[in-house]
């Protein structure tokens, strides 16, 4: 893409999953789901960062190492973003950076000086725009603007999410197209590298003109008002006191500086890249468990053949069916009914490849979508300093990342549907030929009864909370902004789809190592007893009825730490070579 990046990012640590995809075209079906209960308000629990739910993804991607030579003034990936906010990395711009601010703001003093009245700098906002504010209220004006618009409501963002949110922000200043003062913009970047950042809370915004209202109350910590994360007492203090124990000092804002700040679209982009990042490693882990599952329940390798998918040559479909093919190779329980007779398997195991596939794909066009956003200026006006311009646009909209977050969670809940009809099959004696609810002593032992049940609920809200948020609008501000994207909704609800299917592939993790138990003395292919072995190092096989809180928390941890794929990884490896045709897994 061509838009360069202009923060510094002294070294990146992170990790991307290692796999292409291409086009999604849905049917406007689009739906997502309720704001991610990781957003906790609780000034504690909620407010320490917690360790990056994709952290040990295949560290030795090839974007990794693309990553690592990323030098100021480069494009960042969503995975950098990421990286930057889970790991408290330092941000700085480029010379080249630092010059496209400095112009733009001296377009801005110039108009000052002639006089000239031009929107968002001497003249109010929305319905007010066509007031002139005289000169001595300027600042007035802009600080008033923050303390306006910061009037959200609900659960206050993580630290980490609001790191992410402050990292765009800076993103979009820094590309010199927002008129920010370079003091002012100096006094940020110390602020993040301190790791001091606003109380932002997630309700509030429609996403057009921007995500105003979080924006607003990034912005309002730094003139000293609002609450600030400390983070040397790990707590919400009030902004004036945490900013003094830093030695900083509350900014006063000049003109154009608090529009600046307030206009764009990144509580939708950073939540929605969070999203991104965790659905990408549920992709793998989701046929990582139908290969397990398959296993489980004696299905056949046949229909994984990639041979079969370039008939149907779509990217995911290729892609997906390999990995499963490969996944099940070489495997004692297979051996064991390969002459059974059983011709073909149910759509929950035979059409993985179908299914998972086209997430793949839906994946790699939403990220496309997002790295363009996190990557653009989203100011209006914007300040052209190499043609003295300013220029009144409507790239403020959120209409893009709101439907890519949309797109996002319908495809992230098929892995649930779908993993649900696994763990389905895998409990009902009649269709898998195990113990009922994988158990002995069924009727004394519940088993795996109402584990099943949470998997059937969690897709059930999937299903209601991926109703479109982008299908919706509403008229504000008098009609001004008469159309908007309700992408910070959108983007909320697809972490929680994201968090629901996390713990659906858990309890099929689960569900399918405890089938494979039953098949003991037979083993796996070596692929999925290195997963059935990393499970049974943190689950022990279920004998009789226990609490299985514990067990489902500690299957959720494996699966959004990315241990279930990094188990399987080194076989892929091994593997790593065109077969019928496919290149990449």
């Amino acid at each position: 893409m061509p838009c360069a990046f202009p923060l510094h990012f002294l070294r990146c640590i992170f990790c991307l999953l290692n796999k292409e995809f291409f086009f999604f075209f849905f049917f406007f079906l689009v739906l997502v789901s309720s704001s991610s209960s990781s957003s906790s308000s609780s000034s504690s629990s909620s407010s320490s960062a917690p360790v990056s739910p994709v952290s040990s993804v295949d560290s030795e991607s090839a974007e990794m190492r693309e990553i690592s030579r990323f030098h100021a003034g480069e494009y960042l990936p969503a995975v950098g973003l990421h990286v930057h906010c889970y790991h408290n990395l330092m941000v700085d711009l480029t010379p080249d950076a630092w010059k496209r601010v400095r112009a733009a703001r001296g377009v801005i003093d110039r108009v000052l000086e002639r006089g000239e009245v031009v929107y968002g700098i001497n003249t109010g906002f929305g319905a007010f725009s066509h007031v002139i504010i005289p000169p001595d209220k300027l600042s007035e004006l802009q600080e008033n603007l923050i303390r306006s618009h910061a009037c959200g409501v609900g659960k206050r963002l993580p630290v980490h999410r609001a790191r992410m949110l402050f990292a765009l922000r800076l993103n979009v200043l820094a590309r010199g197209r927002s008129g920010i003062d370079p003091d002012t913009l100096s006094h940020l970047l110390k602020a993040f590298n301190l790791g001091l950042v606003a109380e932002v809370p997630e309700q509030g915004s429609v996403g057009a003109s921007g995500d105003l209202a979080p924006l607003a109350h990034l912005a309002l910590a730094f003139l000293g008002e609002g609450n600030m994360w400390h983070p040397r007492q790990q707590q919400w203090l009030p902004a004036s006191d945490v900013l003094r124990d830093y030695g900083m000092q509350p900014r006063k804002l000049g003109a154009k500086e608090g529009l600046a700040l307030i206009n764009g679209t990144q509580f939708i982009t950073s939540l929605t890249t969070e999203a991104l990042l965790r659905a990408e490693n549920l992709l793998c882990v989701a046929d990582v468990c139908a290969a397990l599952s398959t296993e489980a329940l004696l299905g056949t390798q046949t229909a994984f053949r990639p041979l079969i998918h370039h008939e149907r040559p779509h990217r995911g479909q290729l892609v997906c069916a390999k990995r499963v093919w490969i996944l099940l190779n070489d495997s004692e329980i297979a051996e064991s009914h390969r002459n059974c007779g059983k011709v073909q398997d149910s759509y929950s195991l035979r059409c993985v490849p179908q299914v998972h596939g086209v997430v793949h794909d839906t994946i790699q066009f939403v990220r496309g979508i997002l790295e363009t956003e996190i990557n653009s200026a989203t100011d209006n006006p914007m300040i052209f300093g190499e043609s003295e311009e300013i220029i009144s646009g409507g790239n403020f909209h959120g209409e893009y990342p709101a439907k890519a977050a949309d797109f996002l969670a319908i495809g992230v809940h098929e892995l649930a549907n779908i993993s649900e009809r696994r763990v389905e099959r895998l409990v009902n004696a009649s269709l898998s030929g195990l113990p009922s609810f994988l158990v002995a002593d069924g009727g004394v032992n519940s088993g795996f009864m109402m584990i099943h049940v949470t998997a059937a609920a969690l897709t059930s809200e999937n299903k209601t909370l991926v109703h479109p948020a982008s299908s919706d609008t509403i008229s504000t501000s008098s009609a001004q902004e008469d159309h908007v994207s309700m992408g910070a909704w959108a983007a909320r609800k697809v972490l929680r789809v994201v968090e629901n299917t996390e713990r659906v592939l858990a309890i099929e993790l689960l569900a399918a190592c405890q089938g494979l138990t039953h098949r003991l003395p037979l083993k796996p292919s070596r692929a999925l007893q290195a997963v059935y072995e990393l499970v049974r190092s943190r689950v022990a096989p279920l004998t009789t009825d226990r609490y299985m809180g514990p067990d489902l928390n500690a299957a959720t941890e494996l699966v959004k730490s990315g241990a279930v794929w990094a188990a399987v990884k080194p076989f892929l490896r091994a593997y790593d070579k065109p077969l019928d045709g496919v290149d990449s897994v």
